[in-house]
């Protein structure tokens, strides 16, 4: 694996995704972001992240910038939204940082959307680095550019397109997950493999005890190759490419509502790819076959929780689809699969198809509890 992936914004290089086994290499991009050091850093993280972190990343700091701050709020989807994004303005406003200064998202999903968005709107942009600490936000959140808070629990409603200056991804750092964090970012990771990557489908499903660094190595990087395709080729969202990554996040999104973010964002996702791969497969675009092989896959090796759902809980989860990001008009963009390892947009999805995937996976599950 290269220890840096560059980044490119319609051809032009912005910035490179670096790898290393510890944060000790990040004073390489302090030194050169801030030669002069007059500069401020803001490092931005959860409660918990910043208990294991935040204090080694402020250590690091301290010879590069002339005053590092810490904001840290508190851990969980709850926190991302617009009073936490509102509390980070008013440090920074406090501590007089200016377009000049820079803000440093340590943490997982949430903390990089949020401190992202900040950095977007805080004096109409500054800078930001991101820092990830998850599995999830290693493969997907981190890259790309996409920033966003959560509004009244509808998903990633509020944001902004934003690109960090730089990303640095400590591999050791998953070694502080627990097994429900490291399951729930292989949700983004199969989703990366059945829109793009047959052969690497493939690998998970003999590589799926996640036992080596080595295995994470090759997760993380392919994963992020596949990311920079797409956003190279699409930035903004526009062409339908980069959309393509929004597989399994509509009823995905739609469940996490529905739970009260009770679940995990990439536990959703994973059983919003099995729920995608059923319409697919009722829509006659995949095999019997595929169908049946992703969905046991993920549901028998990916730890995930077995809600009870009723046929009013469907009825619920299906409503919210509709004031999803992704819907136009009375239609939803919703990505299917025409085999594994290729993706395509659909406006054909109908409430109907979506009653009948999650009819037959809840009831599948129920049966086999």
């Amino acid at each position: 694996m290269n220890h840096k992936l560059p980044i490119y914004y319609y051809g032009e290089h912005i910035y490179n995704i670096e790898y290393s086994d510890s944060f000790n290499n990040i004073i390489n991009f302090f030194r050169a972001y801030n030669s002069g050091g007059k500069r401020k850093l803001c490092i931005v993280a959860d409660s918990k992240v910043a208990g294991l972190y935040i204090d080694e990343l402020t250590g690091l700091s301290a010879d590069y910038f002339s005053k590092t701050v810490q904001y840290v709020f508190d851990e969980g989807e709850a926190s991302k939204n617009l009073d936490t994004v509102k509390g980070l303005y008013v440090k920074l406003i406090e501590e007089h940082f200016d377009r000049k200064d820079l803000l440093l998202a340590l943490g997982g999903g949430v903390t990089g959307d949020m401190c992202g968005y900040a950095a977007a709107t805080y004096l109409r942009g500054i800078d930001f680095i991101q820092v990830p600490t998850t599995l999830l936000a290693d493969v997907d959140s981190s890259i790309g550019g996409k920033t966003g808070v959560d509004f009244d629990q509808y998903k990633n409603m509020v944001g902004a397109f934003h690109m960090p200056k730089w990303v640095y991804i400590n591999l050791s750092a998953l070694n502080s997950l627990d097994k429900r964090q490291l399951w729930s970012g292989m949700g983004e990771v199969v989703k990366s493999a059945l829109i793009k990557d047959k052969e690497f489908y493939y690998w998970l499903k003999d590589n799926i005890s996640l036992d080596s660094p080595d295995c994470f190595r090759r997760i993380v990087y392919t994963c992020n190759m596949i990311k920079k395709n797409v956003v190279e080729e699409d930035p903004h969202e526009t062409e339908g490419e980069r959309e393509k990554l929004n597989f399994g996040h509509t009823l995905g999104h739609a469940l996490e509502k529905h739970m009260d973010f009770k679940m995990l964002h990439g536990e959703c996702v994973s059983i919003g790819c099995i729920l995608a791969s059923i319409i697919s497969r009722n829509k006659g675009l995949l095999y019997d076959g595929d169908c049946d092989d992703i969905v046991k896959f993920i549901d028998k090796n990916f730890n995930l929780p077995e809600p009870r759902i009723t046929d009013d809980d469907i009825d619920k989860i299906i409503s919210y689809t509709h004031s999803d990001k992704k819907a136009v008009g009375d239609k939803i963009k919703f990505v299917l699969l025409e085999g594994i390892g290729n993706a395509v947009i659909s406006k054909d999805v109908t409430d109907d198809d979506m009653r009948a995937a999650l009819k037959e996976y809840f009831g599948w599950i129920g049966k086999n509890n």
